[in-house]
């Protein structure tokens, strides 16, 4: 276990200063750059004397060598727009992606191995149609405009949920404030996530309860609950793990047009906010935070993975 866990570790290094090298190479290769945000009458000088001072006038490589030092100590620079350390505005963003990234995963995981076991123990029945109907169009239909649509009835002409904000915290906190700001930002995440979850469990118990030995845990009389759920699942869930690694990405990046369309104060907004802004240091700040979470999560799937399947330990 001790060797899988530093040879996973050994590669997500790399990953992530693979990710932060061509992150930062393709920012200081787009046209324009801080000083193009400047009032329309700023001077030539004006304008060259802000990239003196936040250094852009450095070689790319004597500012990615600087950079990647710093942030080794943890230091991920000053914020161009605000002046802030990048750190504490995106720890003060995080909060809520998390929030948002939880309960999707929570939900989609849950719900959907209990529907994906449903629709192959139902094969071919009423349930398996409608589950894998509505498993298309969770994957068909855009997550924008699912957004706008659900805003529009249930906040606008129904009045029932808040179409934007965070909703209640610290002493004005209010149980209903806050989870219903969290219900429609989630149900439309989990869109994006809950269809691939089916359709997986559904087709990995559907090749399990296929094999032999389910058919002899049924020949010698074990309750119909205890070979799906005890034998067959377990051996369903490896691929289903993987898929949910997988579906991390997808989500926070899914996230970014969610936060904006509700007004989510999370790390998807910021983003918007550095990528108009053209704030470097931010940018690549929220870069490589959303890939270390990101390799982190897919690091503790692997882990679950060995769990399950004692044999990936091996490879």
């Amino acid at each position: 276990m001790l060797r899988f866990l530093m040879n996973r570790l050994g590669q997500s290094i790399i990953l992530l200063l693979i990710v932060t090298i061509i992150t930062f190479f393709l920012i200081n290769l787009a046209p324009g750059g801080p000083s193009s945000t400047m009032r329309m009458d700023a001077t030539a000088e004006e304008r060259q004397a802000m990239v003196e001072k936040l250094g852009l006038d450095e070689p790319v490589m004597v500012r990615y060598i600087e950079w990647i030092g710093n942030a080794f100590q943890g230091d991920l620079g000053t914020s161009f727009n605000s002046g802030e350390p990048v750190t504490q505005r995106i720890l003060e963003r995080l909060p809520y992606t998390i929030e948002l990234t939880i309960f999707t995963i929570l939900i989609s995981v849950i719900l959907g191995i209990f529907l994906g076991v449903l629709s192959a123990i139902k094969r071919g029945k009423a349930q398996d149609h409608v589950i894998n109907f509505f498993s298309v169009v969770g994957l068909s239909v855009p997550a924008f405009w699912l957004g706008l649509m659900l805003i529009l009835l249930f906040s606008i002409n129904l009045g029932w949920l808040p179409s934007s904000g965070v909703g209640s915290r610290g002493e004005e906190f209010s149980l209903w404030g806050y989870v219903s700001h969290l219900i429609l930002p989630v149900l439309i995440l989990t869109t994006t996530v809950l269809p691939n979850i089916v359709r997986f469990t559904r087709s990995s118990m559907l090749e399990v309860i296929s094999q032999n030995y389910i058919r002899t845990a049924r020949a010698k009389g074990a309750k119909e609950s205890i070979v799906l759920y005890v034998h067959a699942l377990r051996n369903a869930l490896i691929p289903i793990i993987t898929i949910i690694g997988m579906l991390i990405p997808r989500l926070l990046s899914g996230a970014v047009i969610t936060e904006a369309i509700f007004g989510w104060t999370g790390i998807g907004t910021l983003i918007i906010e550095a990528a108009r802004g053209r704030d470097y240091p931010l940018v690549m700040g929220v870069t490589v935070v959303i890939t270390i979470v990101v390799v982190v999560c897919n690091l503790l799937v692997d882990l679950l993975y060995s769990r399950v399947d004692p044999r990936v330990k091996n490879v």
